[in-house]
This record gives C-alpha cells, sequence and structure tokens, in this order.
C-alpha cells in the first residue's frame, strides 16, 4: 500500500530547503538560494509556504546594516520531512 506523500514537501524547491535546513542548525537566505540555485523571488515564496505550514522559522535580522533572513527546522518540520522520507519509502518497495 502507498502511504500519501505531504503535497507541500513534494516539491523540489521545497524539498532541497528542509534537505538543506536539517543538516544545518540555520541557514541563511544567500547560501539557500545558491545551494538550491532558485531565484530570489521563488525561493522567498516557498519559504513563506514552510514557514505557513509550521516547517521552518524565519527570523529577519541584519548583519551590520544589511538584512538577513535566517531560516530554521521546527520540530514538526523534521517530523514532517521524516514522514515523507517513510512515505517514498513505500513507493520503492518491490
Amino acid at each position: 500500500m502507498f502511504k500519501p506523500l505531504d503535497p507541500l514537501l513534494h516539491s523540489e524547491l521545497r524539498l532541497a530547503v528542509m534537505s538543506l535546513l536539517i543538516s544545518t542548525e540555520e541557514a541563511e537566505f544567500p547560501y539557500i538560494k545558491e545551494q538550491t540555485g532558485a531565484t530570489a523571488g521563488n525561493l522567498s515564496v516557498q519559504i513563506d509556504k514552510l514557514s505557513a505550514a509550521g516547517y521552518i522559522e524565519v527570523e529577519k535580522t541584519f548583519k551590520g546594516k544589511k538584512p538577513c533572513t535566517l531560516c530554521r527546522i521546527t520540530p514538526a518540520g523534521l517530523k514532517a520531512f521524516e514522514e515523507y522520507v517513510e512515505s517514498l519509502k513505500s513507493y520503492l518497495k518491490l
């Protein structure tokens, strides 16, 4: 039996963002943009969706006089990611 896949995580860019955040304590927007190859506009929209779902938290600060956006995965986001991976495994069983 196939388990349902979380549609929020099934997007390639959102999945990439979550994967990055799992391996780091926090990541700045430019780093995520560089690693995913996404445009700033598209990445911003996808981060907003993940944040609205409670999967990540976004903190807007300043580095000197420059704005800095930090992203962190939440416990709910980690749980959703783990469940997504488990669901995906159900598709790989022969």
